[in-house]
């Protein structure tokens, strides 16, 4: 809502524990370039209450000032404040999280839908694995909040989108220049500096942060990073634009997943060493980003194009020597792409017969040129080549969406979506390069009822799909062994289904429930000897969702969310029907304080729940619970000093759990 202030922090990844001083942290003003709606919105406390707003129970907006308070390692984690989300990391930092969210392991990012300022973060056929997620050119202070959405039901979703997604934005001004210095145990370094200035009609807003981490292992990560962004814009969040470039390099060592035997037997030196200590890798990121979007009383429209450069490259061992007894089973996978992308989007309102109506319109149109491969590899140095290979992937989807409010207690959201795919694959192998096409058309629909009471009830069904890797679209021989390979289908259809509740009837408390099943018509998998994804068995997820955010009172706040998900392969296989690593049960208890004289802090609480990791599901992973807290003095307006630590309990928990050869 125009006008609102809100307070910005710096938020920190430490090691253990991080002092970080901050200058000029003076209220914000009304978020620019956020997304306008027709109706009006109520702010209880720092959290947006979306009764009477919302399509469903399982959308939220997560203000800036909710995003500061959270405790993260981290900038990925920042997406833990999606309720039911784990963000986790198998491979060190420097590398794409791991992703959990409604019975998924997600890898690095498959079925979750990721933006930051209308850019797509997810990367298609990619070296490692399908929509690729690095979320680590993140700078925090320069979030001025999250939206997210749950299921296959909104028609502006695309590719990726079946189990969720989330959209972060940045500030287009700042209202005063940030300067902020952290360290930490573990070699933990970071420094930031960001400003904004008014430069004739518009503003000029830049960011240089700085990061340096070994955490806690033998061979440390050496983990550094340098992040940049530079913008320039004008107008407000009704009309304007901006243009903004940014700058992400890295290079890091991998802390790759190892043997428990290997611990057990001391091969190793414990649960902080590594059996192939020359894993790592670099990547760098460059893109340059517009947006312009105008605003009526009547209509809305908005369009954002970029061009992204990306390159990576990434060298694991995650069965160390089982295929080769010599030299070990260490793979290189580069990735070099070029992404541009326009999106633009037009709603209009549509009254008929005296009801409120509105229409959205939209294009979604993106093009990837790749080159990537897989190559065999000793202390990365390169033995032979596996496959390499140059890819083109095109896509163009439409969509159409109309709300309307057929009476005070219930209106509809309907909508529908078609997305056309063109794959050329040119490989090393001419067995395995082609082109294909696929086409796929979804609808979409949203029945809400209320609100009674302060309280709104949703029926939600759509269609979705994903992307496969365009290699498996033209592969007709398999790269390692010779033998012939199966091709699989360039887009999968998913298929969901929601009921939910919505109220804020209770002062300061709002609170949301759903229960959901979403239906794939293939499950895609991880192989982990060879260090990508491949189509498998249809599946089916069913499960509920409750998330709670009270403020008790202005210096008080709780967040409260607990998830659990069951999944299944819906074929029949005497392997088994658990799909393995799927996430059952999920909560997380967050209690921030802040009003208290010049004090602040924060305790965070996340229960992951176990996992099977056969399919028979003869061997489960076990449950984590962590702690993570903050606690702060405000020097002055201008200068506060702040301590977070992690795993205050010291538990020995296992970031994730796999089970292979």
């Amino acid at each position: 809502p125009s006008g609102r202030a809100l307070q910005r922090r710096s938020t920190h990844a430490a090691a253990t524990a991080v002092a970080a001083f901050i200058a000029s942290l003076a209220p914000l003003p009304a978020l620019a370039g956020g997304e306008q709606s027709l109706e009006k919105v109520e702010v209880t406390g720092s959290k947006t209450n979306l009764v009477g707003v919302a399509d469903s129970a399982n959308v939220g907006t997560v203000t800036q000032k909710q995003l500061e308070a959270r405790t993260v390692y981290r900038p990925g984690e920042l997406l833990e404040s999606a309720p039911g989300l784990v963000v986790s990391q198998h491979s060190g930092e420097g590398k794409a999280n791991q992703f959990y969210l409604r019975g998924f392991n997600l890898d690095h990012g498959t079925d979750l839908r990721t933006t930051v300022d209308g850019m797509l973060v997810n990367q298609r056929s990619h070296a490692h694995g399908q929509g690729w997620t690095d979320l680590n050119f993140i700078v925090p202070e320069l979030a001025t909040g999250l939206q997210y959405r749950k299921g296959p039901y909104y028609a502006s979703e695309g590719d990726f989108s079946s189990a969720g997604s989330v959209s972060l934005s940045y500030a287009d001004a700042l209202p005063r220049g940030i300067a902020s210095v952290g360290l930490g145990g573990n070699g933990y370094r970071r420094a930031l500096i960001a400003n904004s200035n008014a430069t004739g009609s518009g503003n000029v807003l830049y960011a240089l942060e700085v990061l340096h981490n070994d955490g806690p292992f033998v061979h440390p990560d050496d983990y550094g990073k340098v992040n940049g962004v530079l913008r320039y814009s004008q107008g407000d969040g009704a009309n304007g634009f901006n243009v903004s470039g940014m700058l992400y390099r890295a290079k890091w060592n991998a802390t790759d997943q190892i043997a428990q035997r290997a611990i057990d037997s001391g091969l190793i030196s414990g649960r902080f060493d590594a059996i192939d200590p020359s894993d790592g890798g670099s990547a760098h990121r460059y893109s340059l980003s517009t947006e312009w979007h105008r605003n009526t009383e009547s209509s809305s429209t908005r369009i954002n194009a970029y061009v992204i450069g990306w390159q990576l490259k990434l060298f694991s061992n995650f069965t160390y020597f089982l295929d080769d007894p010599v030299n070990g089973d260490q793979f290189h996978q580069p990735d070099k792409r070029t992404t541009g992308a326009v999106n633009a989007s037009h709603t209009f309102r549509t009254p008929f017969a005296g009801l409120e109506s509105e229409t959205t319109v939209g294009l979604q149109a993106q093009n990837d040129n790749v080159f990537n491969g897989l190559y065999k590899a000793r202390a990365r140095q390169i033995l032979s080549t596996t496959r390499a290979d140059h890819m083109t992937e095109g896509s163009i989807g439409i969509y159409a969406e109309n709300a309307t409010r057929w009476t005070d207690w219930f209106r509809t959201v309907a909508g529908a979506r078609l997305d056309s795919y063109h794959f050329d694959v040119k490989s090393d192998n001419a067995a395995n390069s082609g082109t294909a096409s696929d086409r796929i058309a979804n609808p979409k629909l949203s029945l809400i009822f209320g609100p009674w009471a302060k309280t709104e009830y949703y029926v939600n069904v759509g269609g979705g799909f994903h992307s496969n890797d365009a290699r498996g679209s033209t592969i007709t021989v398999d790269p390692k062994s010779g033998q012939p390979a199966d091709k699989v289908p360039p887009l999968v259809r998913s298929k969901g289904y929601e009921a939910g509740v919505r109220t804020s009837l209770v002062p300061g408390l709002q609170t949301s429930f759903s229960v959901y099943r979403l239906d794939f018509d293939s499950e895609l998998t991880f192989a982990g000897d060879a260090g990508t994804t491949e189509a498998g068995r249809p599946s089916r997820r069913t499960g509920f969702e409750l998330a709670n955010y009270y403020k008790l009172s202005d210096w008080l706040t709780v967040d409260a969310d607990v998830a659990y998900a069951r999944a299944r392969f819906r074929d029949v296989d005497l392997v088994g029907e658990r799909i393995s690593g799927s996430v059952e049960g999920v909560a997380s208890l967050a209690i921030a304080v802040d009003n208290v004289g010049p004090y602040f802090g924060a305790l965070q609480f996340r229960y992951f729940g176990p996992r099977p990791l056969l399919e028979d599901n003869s061997v489960r992973s076990k449950s984590t619970a962590t702690l993570n807290g903050r606690i702060g003095y405000k020097l002055s307006k201008d200068v506060r000093v702040e301590m977070e630590g992690f795993n205050l309990t010291n538990r020995s928990a296992s970031a994730i759990d796999y089970h292979y050869a």
